[in-house]
């Protein structure tokens, strides 16, 4: 089952320096029916005005992924950790028991993001924070994956999340298709970044979302040169033995 979720239909916040679509719906923000999906309750497109973003606030017990896909972010936390991310890094901060942190665009023009969060596994702990890098030539023609609760992953180079799910991206070239397996219980979120893709019967447009439910694999044929990011979820015993795909490199 693929559930399609225009970008149109999505709830918004605007106001003077943050705009933002809400792939799952929050507190009053977002239709009844945009559900979570396993432990993936947020995903949020935001876009950050010039010299603007979040000041420092606290989260626990979440895994909150960042990956930037124009302008830059400058992270800083309580635990000394302070970083610039430019288009095509990802982040995760593993919040624990607790962690305060801010969020800040620092340039001069504006900042494009993903933001996804997931339920951990284990509740409280230690935080944790980590980055990377990841140049369009590696994942052309196939997914990468960047961050991934499967130790396995994480050996290849993926960074770690306390969570039963996976971050990937692909980048496609308009013309082509790419099948992807997915582990049990099949299912997967994913969002094209700015071009038209076919996933089976659904096509979908830039920066629209899929829902899937009960798939063991899904077709993508790119209408347009694109970037696919997907948030695939496993089943809390499943050590994946499916096809590996290519990681990159933590910096």
């Amino acid at each position: 089952m693929i559930e399609h979720r225009p970008f149109l239909s999505l709830g918004a916040i605007s106001n003077h320096w943050l705009k933002a679509r809400l792939h799952f719906r929050h507190g009053d923000i977002g239709r009844a029916s945009h559900t979570p999906l396993g432990p993936l309750f947020i995903w949020n497109d935001d876009e950050f005005a010039p010299h603007s973003g979040f000041e420092l606030h606290g989260h626990r017990d979440v895994e909150i992924v960042t990956w930037v896909r124009s302008g830059a972010i400058t992270h800083e936390d309580d635990a000394g950790n302070r970083a610039r991310l430019t288009a095509g890094c990802v982040q995760v901060m593993s919040a624990g028991a607790g962690v305060h942190h801010a969020e800040r665009n620092a340039e001069s023009e504006r900042a494009r993001l993903f933001q996804i969060w997931l339920h951990p596994r284990q509740s409280g702990g230690v935080g944790q924070w980590s980055r990377q890098c990841c140049a369009s030539g590696r994942r052309e023609g196939r997914f990468v994956t960047l961050a991934s609760g499967d130790q396995e992953d994480v050996r290849a180079g993926a960074l770690a999340i306390n969570a039963d799910a996976r971050i990937r991206v692909a980048t496609l070239r308009g013309g082509t298709t790419l099948l992807h397996a997915l582990p049990p219980p099949g299912a997967a979120y994913l969002v094209t970044e700015h071009g038209c893709l076919d996933i089976g019967a659904v096509r979908i447009s830039p920066r629209d979302g899929a829902l899937i439910r009960d798939e063991s694999a899904i077709s993508l044929m790119a209408h347009d040169d694109t970037d696919v990011f997907m948030v695939e979820l496993f089943a809390p015993a499943h050590l994946t033995q499916s096809e590996r795909v290519g990681q990159c490199t933590p910096r």
